[in-house]
């Protein structure tokens, strides 16, 4: 009786898959201009990190290459999130505006309260969205109301410093692009990009005797995309009229309440 004997010798095959395509171009090819892939492991019904219908959910590739889905602190993140911001003193020297004519300059103006704690950092590039409520008010001089009737347009914006509060403006998103568009600083001595969320509102009064001047507030939300580093959110803000003759010495000092700062950092990488 004659026996045989069978090796089993592994043979490595190294080929690629198709679906729809005999010429599969990588390890897994799905051809087709609607094709669609399905993984029942990252349904709502099978994974808790799936937000559910009507929503969508990041898959990312972990260290190992498998696909997951993320949580929302792999890609949303509260960086910054102050309360009462700036310093509520009105001194000339650190958060005065002065009026101009036909709203001719913007002011660097206001210095963060808790100055070591006035900075966020991102390790990574993202899409950074700022929300801010700005605080000011308006007075011809020393407290004494503005009376003239006439429309003043009180406009201010955020912008960015490098490392600190007395850092380089930060000028240019992560593309290179300039941020934000031109805008004029000290009555047009120079002009320089940087700014994010300019809005604006109108002031009048006409007495002497009645009418606010202070607890008014500026907001707005706006996105940039920067690169890694250390910022330091700063304002600028200018007081606009029309008619600036005969009116007197028009003031106006931002910061002087409660200012709220927030960051929020939308990672895409």
């Amino acid at each position: 009786m004659k026996k045989y004997i069978f090796l089993l010798v592994p043979i490595a095959a190294f080929s690629q898959v198709g679906i729809n395509t005999n010429t599969p171009q990588q390890g897994l090819h799905v051809a087709g201009s609607t094709a669609q892939v399905k993984i029942d492991g990252l349904s709502a019904a099978n994974n808790p990190l799936n937000l559910g219908t009507g929503n969508t959910t990041r898959v990312f590739v972990d260290g190992d290459g498998d696909l997951v889905l993320g949580t929302a602190q792999d890609n949303i993140a509260i960086l910054f999130d102050a309360e009462n911001y700036l310093d509520d003193n009105s001194t000339p020297s650190i958060n005065l505006i002065t009026q101009h004519g036909y709203g001719d300059g913007y002011t660097y103006a206001g210095v963060p309260r808790d100055i070591p704690n006035s900075t966020f950092t991102i390790t990574r590039p993202a899409i950074i969205e700022i929300n801010y409520s700005v605080s000011y008010k308006i007075e011809k001089n020393n407290g004494i109301k503005v009376s003239d009737g006439h429309a003043r347009a009180v406009q201010t914006l955020l912008y960015f410093r490098r490392d600190n509060y007395l850092g380089p403006v930060v000028t240019t998103d992560l593309d290179g692009n300039l941020i934000g568009g031109t805008f004029e600083i000290d009555n047009g001595t120079s002009t320089i990009g940087g700014g994010l969320g300019i809005v604006g509102q109108y002031y009048s009064n006409h007495s002497t005797t009645v009418g606010e001047i202070e607890n008014f507030h500026n907001t707005a939300s706006d996105y940039v995309k920067l690169p890694p580093g250390t910022y330091c959110p700063m304002f600028s803000a200018q007081l606009a009229v029309s008619d600036a003759s005969g009116s007197g010495a028009m003031k106006m000092y931002i910061g002087t309440g409660n200012d709220e700062v927030q960051i929020i950092a939308h990672y895409y990488q």
